[in-house]
Protein backbone atom coordinates (compact mmCIF):
# COMPACT_ATOMS: atom_id res chain seq x y z
CA UNK A 1 0.00 0.00 0.00
CA UNK A 2 2.56 2.75 0.82
CA UNK A 3 4.48 1.65 -2.63
CA UNK A 4 1.37 2.38 -3.79
CA UNK A 5 1.08 5.81 -2.57
CA UNK A 6 4.77 6.62 -3.13
CA UNK A 7 4.20 5.88 -6.77
CA UNK A 8 0.83 8.28 -7.17
CA UNK A 9 3.25 10.67 -5.45
CA UNK A 10 5.88 10.45 -7.70
CA UNK A 11 3.69 10.70 -10.77
CA UNK A 12 1.47 13.33 -9.52
CA UNK A 13 5.15 15.64 -8.66
CA UNK A 14 6.07 15.07 -12.41
CA UNK A 15 2.87 16.19 -13.90
CA UNK A 16 3.30 19.31 -11.97
CA UNK A 17 7.05 19.66 -12.87
CA UNK A 18 5.84 19.12 -16.84
CA UNK A 19 2.70 21.87 -16.31
CA UNK A 20 5.29 23.92 -14.75
CA UNK A 21 7.84 23.51 -17.21
CA UNK A 22 5.04 24.04 -20.21
CA UNK A 23 4.11 27.09 -18.46
CA UNK A 24 7.59 28.71 -18.90
CA UNK A 25 7.31 28.64 -22.29
CA UNK A 26 8.29 32.69 -23.63
CA UNK A 27 5.13 34.28 -23.80
CA UNK A 28 6.06 35.40 -27.88
CA UNK A 29 6.63 31.78 -28.34
CA UNK A 30 3.63 30.99 -27.25
CA UNK A 31 2.04 33.20 -29.76
CA UNK A 32 4.13 31.91 -32.63
CA UNK A 33 2.56 28.54 -32.40
CA UNK A 34 -0.53 29.82 -32.11
CA UNK A 35 0.17 31.41 -35.57
CA UNK A 36 1.78 28.21 -36.87
CA UNK A 37 -1.58 25.95 -35.63
CA UNK A 38 -3.84 28.85 -37.49
CA UNK A 39 -2.04 28.49 -41.03
CA UNK A 40 -1.64 24.91 -40.18
CA UNK A 41 -1.92 22.77 -43.85
CA UNK A 42 -2.51 26.06 -45.88
CA UNK A 43 0.06 28.03 -47.81
CA UNK A 44 1.97 31.13 -46.17
CA UNK A 45 2.44 34.07 -48.97
CA UNK A 46 4.97 31.90 -51.72
CA UNK A 47 4.68 28.52 -50.27
CA UNK A 48 8.59 29.46 -49.08
CA UNK A 49 9.71 27.79 -46.20
CA UNK A 50 10.98 31.07 -44.90
CA UNK A 51 7.46 33.12 -45.61
CA UNK A 52 6.07 30.75 -42.36
CA UNK A 53 9.23 32.63 -40.36
CA UNK A 54 8.47 35.58 -41.78
CA UNK A 55 4.76 36.12 -41.18
CA UNK A 56 5.07 34.73 -37.31
CA UNK A 57 7.66 37.15 -36.40
CA UNK A 58 5.46 39.22 -38.22
CA UNK A 59 2.03 38.97 -36.82
CA UNK A 60 3.71 38.95 -33.04
CA UNK A 61 5.80 42.55 -33.71
CA UNK A 62 9.03 40.49 -32.96
CA UNK A 63 12.52 42.15 -33.33
CA UNK A 64 14.61 40.44 -35.50
CA UNK A 65 16.89 41.80 -38.84
CA UNK A 66 14.12 40.16 -41.78
CA UNK A 67 17.15 37.78 -43.18
CA UNK A 68 18.45 35.04 -40.85
CA UNK A 69 18.73 36.25 -37.58
CA UNK A 70 15.42 35.84 -35.64
CA UNK A 71 16.18 37.24 -32.55
CA UNK A 72 18.63 36.17 -29.95
CA UNK A 73 21.07 33.06 -30.70
CA UNK A 74 20.32 29.69 -28.01
CA UNK A 75 22.71 26.93 -28.01
CA UNK A 76 20.29 23.53 -28.05
CA UNK A 77 23.40 21.90 -25.91
CA UNK A 78 23.44 24.53 -23.12
CA UNK A 79 20.31 26.09 -23.63
CA UNK A 80 16.26 25.27 -23.17
CA UNK A 81 14.88 25.04 -26.62
CA UNK A 82 11.09 25.37 -26.52
CA UNK A 83 8.28 25.79 -28.95
CA UNK A 84 8.28 29.01 -31.10
CA UNK A 85 12.18 28.89 -31.43
CA UNK A 86 13.53 29.35 -35.10
CA UNK A 87 16.21 26.97 -37.09
CA UNK A 88 18.08 28.23 -39.30
CA UNK A 89 19.63 25.07 -41.44
CA UNK A 90 22.72 25.83 -43.46
CA UNK A 91 23.99 22.97 -45.73
CA UNK A 92 22.24 20.38 -43.48
CA UNK A 93 22.63 16.66 -43.78
CA UNK A 94 20.46 14.26 -41.93
CA UNK A 95 20.58 10.29 -42.04
CA UNK A 96 18.37 8.10 -40.07
CA UNK A 97 17.13 4.70 -39.86
CA UNK A 98 13.24 3.56 -40.35
CA UNK A 99 13.13 -0.37 -40.42
CA UNK A 100 15.32 -1.95 -42.68
CA UNK A 101 16.04 1.00 -44.79
CA UNK A 102 18.43 4.12 -44.08
CA UNK A 103 17.36 7.61 -45.04
CA UNK A 104 19.44 10.85 -46.12
CA UNK A 105 18.04 14.74 -45.96
CA UNK A 106 19.84 17.20 -47.08
CA UNK A 107 18.99 20.89 -46.01
CA UNK A 108 20.94 23.48 -48.04
CA UNK A 109 18.93 26.93 -46.71
CA UNK A 110 15.84 25.95 -45.03
CA UNK A 111 13.83 27.43 -41.95
CA UNK A 112 11.54 25.96 -39.61
CA UNK A 113 9.51 26.30 -36.28
CA UNK A 114 10.11 24.37 -33.09
CA UNK A 115 6.10 23.13 -33.02
CA UNK A 116 6.72 20.61 -30.21
CA UNK A 117 9.63 19.70 -28.19
CA UNK A 118 9.75 15.66 -27.83
CA UNK A 119 12.89 15.14 -25.82
CA UNK A 120 16.29 16.99 -25.76
CA UNK A 121 17.17 17.65 -29.29
CA UNK A 122 14.23 15.64 -30.15
CA UNK A 123 11.52 18.58 -32.12
CA UNK A 124 8.64 18.32 -34.01
CA UNK A 125 9.22 20.99 -36.92
CA UNK A 126 6.67 23.44 -38.84
CA UNK A 127 7.76 24.55 -41.89
CA UNK A 128 6.93 24.49 -45.56
CA UNK A 129 8.64 23.95 -49.01
CA UNK A 130 9.29 20.25 -47.74
CA UNK A 131 9.05 16.54 -49.81
CA UNK A 132 6.43 15.50 -47.25
CA UNK A 133 4.17 18.34 -47.29
CA UNK A 134 4.95 20.30 -50.18
CA UNK A 135 4.24 24.49 -50.35
CA UNK A 136 1.94 23.98 -47.32
CA UNK A 137 2.93 24.19 -44.03
CA UNK A 138 3.10 20.80 -42.47
CA UNK A 139 4.46 19.09 -39.38
CA UNK A 140 7.93 16.91 -39.56
CA UNK A 141 10.30 15.06 -36.63
CA UNK A 142 13.39 16.25 -36.26
CA UNK A 143 16.49 14.63 -33.97
CA UNK A 144 19.39 16.63 -33.87
CA UNK A 145 21.61 13.31 -33.18
CA UNK A 146 20.82 12.10 -37.29
CA UNK A 147 22.29 15.52 -38.35
CA UNK A 148 26.34 14.64 -40.04
CA UNK A 149 26.94 17.48 -41.57
CA UNK A 150 26.13 21.36 -41.66
CA UNK A 151 25.01 23.87 -39.27
CA UNK A 152 21.95 24.99 -37.66
CA UNK A 153 21.08 28.01 -35.61
CA UNK A 154 18.88 28.32 -32.81
CA UNK A 155 16.89 31.88 -32.38
CA UNK A 156 14.50 32.52 -29.42
CA UNK A 157 12.15 35.50 -30.74
CA UNK A 158 12.42 38.61 -28.42
CA UNK A 159 9.35 41.64 -28.36
CA UNK A 160 10.26 44.54 -30.27
CA UNK A 161 10.87 47.29 -28.05
CA UNK A 162 10.28 50.14 -30.77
Amino acid sequence: MKLKIALILILFTCLALNLTAQKKIPELNTEIVKYVESVMGTKVERGECWDLANQALLKVDADWDREYKYGNKIDPEKDKIFPGDIVQFEKIKVKYAKGNATYTEIMEHHTAIVYKVIDKGVFELAHQNTEFSGRKVGISKFDISTVVQGKMFFYRPTKNLK
